[in-house]
């Protein structure tokens, strides 16, 4: 049998060390610190749970909980382990959870390995049978994946808890086992004329993908931390409302857009259905998740259709710089008093709310109707980037850059409103 645990002090940062968590090898990789076991199990979001069915090994992946001192492994109510936890005896368990952080490539075949951290807890899982502990376990679970999730989302009902199983394993045999660290070669090896060194690994979310007919906004806990530069803040003026982009925009973003007079001078071509939307939706998106973009949906803020998109773009804090395009808008909503405010909005925010400097502007030189109209925002026309990009149909576009400084922006906004009154009609 093994050994038992030996009672801890009140309050030790250390689990004790037993014959199974005393390591027969490199005892110098091992670790018992209560913390840094609390901080791998909370990282990582599965394990892998052991144990024996009739003599036979049998490991499974799970999701898992802490909760103080207890694991909580997520399960039905039909599978194995389960089942056997059923008794009054509980059920021997062996659970592992690794996190890999690195390859190690090393001079030579001996040497290379990888960087990681793995815990493994020994113990006797019982079956969680009182009702409001299982709720609580499985609201926690929720919670992991995003800090506010269990209120935005329907808890179990009495059948769904029913058919869920949850194994509770105390926290009392745990053992830490890392390596970090470059490669460890022989020193007769430093001289061969081999790469050596190491390939950090990490776990990156993606940008989140909506299910199917989702037109709840994307929830603050799936964001990533933006600087102000990188957020698409709401901005609402008398005529146009700006909104961050969201896939739950395309089919009336494809609706508002089916005049090819929209489409001739922008750098994709008119998408021929809503898929095609969704894909320069989905373009703009991934973008913004990379930190190149920040896109917004143009709404009329009278009715709240939808009226085209705009975006900022070439996102430069450091610098203090920003451009303004990405930007088109359905034929109906041309000559409106939308287009000037939202540009109005946007420089507004530039200027005044991130402390920019310079505003960039770039348009297709066939585009002359696209050029009147940034030199009536009052920017400046400042060089032509020859074969700059290529058009949709395959051929080169010469750009026309225009700029707007900080130092002209007092001014211009006033031009800006003034051309905005005018636009209101009598009685607004």
């Amino acid at each position: 049998m093994p050994s038992q645990p030996q009672p801890q002090p009140a309050g030790s940062r250390t689990y004790p060390q037993t014959r199974r968590t005393v390591a027969s090898r490199d005892r110098s990789k091992m670790n018992y610190r209560r913390d840094a076991a609390h901080d791998l199990l909370d990282e990582a979001y599965h394990c892998h749970l052991g144990f024996t069915v009739d003599g036979e090994p049998r490991i499974l992946p799970t999701l898992h909980v802490r909760v103080g001192e207890t694991l909580y492994l997520h399960g039905s109510t039909g599978s194995r382990p389960l089942l056997a936890a059923r008794g009054d005896g509980g059920l021997p368990v062996c659970v592992a959870v690794t996190q890999l952080d690195g390859l190690i490539y090393g001079r030579s075949h001996f040497h290379h390995s990888a960087n990681y951290r793995s815990l493994v807890a020994h113990g006797t899982a019982h079956l969680v049978t009182d009702e409001a502990e299982k709720r609580h376990v499985l609201t926690a679970l929720v919670e992991k994946v995003g800090r506010g999730r269990s209120a935005d989302s329907r808890p179990p009902s009495r059948r769904e808890l029913a058919k869920t199983a949850v194994l509770a394993l105390p926290l009392s045999e745990v053992s830490l086992r890392t390596r970090t660290g470059n490669a460890h070669d022989e020193p007769d090896d430093y001289d061969l004329p081999h790469w050596a060194g190491v390939l950090p690994l990490r776990t990156v979310a993606g940008r989140p993908e909506p299910d199917a007919g989702v037109t709840a906004p994307l929830p603050a806990y799936l964001r990533p931390e933006r600087s102000p530069w990188h957020t698409p803040a709401p901005m609402a003026g008398i005529h146009v409302r700006l909104a961050p982009l969201a896939e739950s925009h395309v089919d009336a973003l494809y609706a508002a857009s089916r005049d090819p007079e929209v489409w001739p001078h922008l750098s994709v071509a008119q998408p021929a259905d809503p898929a095609g939307m969704a894909g320069i939706v989905r373009t703009a998106l991934d973008a913004h998740w990379r930190g190149e973009r920040v896109p917004w949906v143009q709404l009329d803020a009278t009715t709240g259709e939808v009226v085209g998109t705009t975006s900022y773009y070439e996102i430069d804090p450091e610098h203090r710089r920003v451009a303004i395009g990405h930007t088109w808008l359905g034929r109906r909503w041309w000559r409106t008093g939308v287009n000037t405010e939202a540009k109005l909005l946007l420089l507004t925010r530039a200027f005044d709310e991130l402390g920019a400097e310079r505003v960039v502007w770039h348009t297709d030189i066939r585009n002359e109707r696209s050029q009147r109209a940034i030199e009536r925002l009052g920017a400046t026309r400042e060089a032509v980037l020859r074969r700059h990009r290529i058009r949709p149909d395959g051929s080169w576009r010469d750009t026309v850059q225009y700029v707007m400084l900080a130092d002209e922006w007092s001014k211009a906004q006033v031009r800006l409103r003034e051309r905005l009154r005018a636009a209101v009609p009598a009685g607004q």
